[in-house]
């Protein structure tokens, strides 16, 4: 059989391609290398950690829970200045990708982010091109449609420029403030910044916990799988191979000829008019880099070299404060961010939000041991493991009495960071360094938070510089005008191959300030009715 399409991932590139696709009346099937968690037996609204036999950052011994929680399970080798890390990242695997993980936050990117050059001219060595091959008013009416698709909850972002009109009219109502939010809410707009009302992709169904982490079987959490994979299937013919990994794809020099994967220990090669890569931003890179044959030497679609580098992850540090609202308060939800700093000072910086609840004291605290193991004074280990009696009841206060906010601060593509395939003891190989031009811009957003938080009392966790933090990566497949400096053109389609397209966040040619989920699902929405003339409503065919 061949298929119309085979969309390789389900995360917040292929779910929402393939929904429309499917809708539009072709045949899509659908490759998951994770487990399919639609079914009963997948571990929801708890963190992965919590189900390990004792407490532990997560290891190759951890991977049949890691799976059953829709986490990524294989080891990645990073540069740590003169050490190696090896860590398992925490970023999701199985239906909906890392969209079933995520803290719902939906955002645009601002106009100037699609002309990055602009906003870094000091950056020198950065691969930063002059424009996106597409404008923001491009992407706009598929901002719009994802929004509508994910049924976000928020208020408009005083500081945007495309807030006239009706713009966010489409938004639904989020739920009152909780009060220490509220606090924090109020103090910010009294120093004279403009915060507003999370877009959240959340029904806020009673007791929500955010979910923020791990699963939701509540039907609360509007995560790829559930808005756009399961209608997909049930409602547009539209089929799911899980558990089924993707090892190579056959191709002439013109076209792909073969998706060849494994499933439960049985090899196939499947065939499709068209075949889309979603599989993220490490894994995509990983495939095509692997299917290098007589006809693309150095990795398909690779003839510009650039498969797998330009990496970029964000760099973003974390802020606890203490609210003078009483212990014991609700600091579960994303609520608010203010985007104040995102240009300041001449400076191209990034969004400030509220994070969520932190991850639970005993999965804090093993994180944290396996930081100072991995990191430049391994010795400390066994000193901290002992001291965690002590530091147990400040993490509890973290987790449970402080409110966090999280910076995210934008970083730029340098074409010596990359990802590559590995083997032995690593399915991945990371190298990432940050360069001082963007040192200079975490210093500067440090600064700018210290003082616009003053007088309240607050720790930061800075996590800017961690190579194992890399749950927005990005930018291993750019697309752009010229087949030289992208291995994609301006509709995601691989330069050189008819039939071949892109459309996780690994097109990014610059990684913006913000989240990049909203950015994924909209183009991706863009890709699909460039193939089709039709979007994902029915008043759009």
């Amino acid at each position: 059989m061949e298929w119309d399409a085979i969309i390789i991932g389900t995360g917040m590139g292929g779910a929402p391609l393939g929904y429309a696709l499917a809708k539009a009346g072709q045949r899509v099937l659908f490759l998951e290398r994770g487990k399919s968690h639609l079914q009963p037996g997948a571990l929801a609204n708890s963190y992965a950690e919590t189900h390990f036999p004792a407490p532990a950052a997560p290891g190759p011994q951890h991977r049949a829970t890691l799976q059953r929680a829709g986490r990524y399970s294989d080891t990645i080798r990073t540069n740590a200045g003169p050490r190696t890390q090896h860590f398992v990242p925490f970023i999701g695997s199985g239906t909906g990708g890392s969209s079933a993980l995520y803290g719902m936050v939906l955002e645009r990117f601002f106009p100037a982010d699609f002309a990055p050059r602009a906003q870094h001219p000091q950056a020198a060595e950065a691969t930063l091109p002059a424009a996106w091959p597409i404008g923001y008013d491009q992407l706009l009416p598929h901002y719009e449609e994802a929004e509508r698709l994910f049924r976000v909850r928020g208020t408009p972002d005083p500081l945007r420029a495309d807030r006239s009109g009706d713009w966010a009219a489409h938004f639904r109502a989020p739920p009152p403030l909780t009060p220490a939010s509220g606090e924090l809410f109020a103090f910010f707009q009294q120093r004279a910044l403009h915060p507003y009302r999370l877009p959240l992709a959340c029904e806020f169904v009673a007791g929500c916990d955010a979910c923020q982490g791990y699963l939701c079987d509540r039907q609360c959490k509007n995560d790829a799988s559930r808005v756009c994979l399961q209608p997909a299937l049930s409602q547009h013919g539209a089929t799911l191979m899980d558990e089924c990994e993707v090892v190579q794809l056959e191709a002439t020099r013109e076209a792909v000829t073969g998706v060849v994967c494994q499933q439960r220990g049985q090899r196939l090669t499947l065939r499709g008019k068209l075949v889309f890569l979603a599989a993220g931003a490490l894994e995509t890179p990983r495939l095509l880099l692997q299917s290098a044959s007589e006809h693309w030497p150095q990795g398909l679609a690779n003839d510009s070299g650039l498969v797998g580098r330009n990496l970029m992850r964000h760099h973003i540090d974390l802020y606890v404060i203490k609210p003078s609202t009483p212990a014991g308060f609700d600091n579960r939800q994303k609520e608010f961010g203010f985007n104040d700093f995102y240009q300041r000072d001449g400076m191209k910086l990034g969004s400030v939000q509220s994070f969520g609840r932190l991850p639970p004291v005993p999965v804090l605290a093993a994180s944290m041991e396996d930081d100072i193991r991995q990191g430049a004074l391994p010795w400390l280990a066994p000193l901290f493991k002992l001291a965690q009696p002590v530091l147990r009841p400040l993490l509890r206060q973290f987790v449970h009495e402080r409110l966090v906010l999280a910076t995210t601060l934008e970083d730029l593509p340098y074409a010596d960071n990359r990802v590559t395939p590995a083997s032995g003891d690593a399915r991945l190989a990371l190298d990432y360094r940050v360069r001082p031009h963007d040192t200079a811009r975490i210093e500067a957003m440090r600064s700018l938070m210290k003082a616009a938080l003053k007088p309240y009392s607050f720790d930061l966790v800075k996590q800017a510089d961690n190579n194992q933090r890399i749950a927005h990566v990005c930018g291993t497949c750019r697309f752009g005008s010229d087949p030289r400096s992208s291995v994609l053109d301006a509709n995601n389609r691989a330069h050189g191959l008819s039939n071949l397209y892109v459309v996780d966040g690994s097109f990014f040619p610059s990684s913006g300030g913000t989240n990049p989920s909203l950015t994924i699902a909209a183009n991706a929405l863009r890709v699909a009715r460039h193939l089709t003339g039709k979007g994902a409503f029915n008043d759009q065919a």
